[in-house]
């Protein structure tokens, strides 16, 4: 338990950076669906959308997740703290359900820029918006 609190502190960090590629990551799939037919600017949007999942948010993910798992396991006691917790890590599960649903479309916008509508990256780029308030009033309100 001494060094939990470092832990912690590497969670949120870890969660920060995760949440800002889940964020954009969609916002570029806006650009490049919308300007599917310049193609200089697509080049660039596709090496963006490349980097941005690979070096940071598949990272951030995975670091959140082992960070988060060495605190149960440091912390065994959470389980019984209340229901929280558990609607906690299902919120969790869904945001990275979300992040490979962003790999999938990635690849498919690789192979057709018109596969959807930047309408519907608008859409889709608030689903982590509301899978981090949930996360957030779980952990900080505790509300059951």
């Amino acid at each position: 338990m001494e060094y939990y609190s470092w832990i912690l502190a590497f969670h949120v960090m870890s969660f920060i950076s995760w949440m800002a590629m889940l964020f954009y990551q969609p916002r570029l799939y806006v650009y490049h669906s919308e300007n599917a037919d310049n193609k200089g600017f697509i080049e660039v949007v596709q090496i963006q959308e490349y980097k941005l999942i690979k070096y940071i948010g598949t990272p951030a993910m995975w670091a959140t997740i082992i960070s988060g798992s060495v605190m149960l396991y440091l912390n065994s006691g959470l389980f019984h703290s209340g229901g929280w917790l558990h609607a906690k890590i299902l919120f969790v599960i869904f945001l990275i359900a979300y992040h490979f649903s962003l790999e999938i479309h990635r690849k498919k916008l690789l192979k057709n820029p018109h596969y959807k509508p930047g309408k519907f990256y608008r859409f889709y780029n608030e689903v982590p918006t509301l899978l981090m308030i949930g996360i957030v009033i779980f952990v900080v309100v505790k509300p059951f």
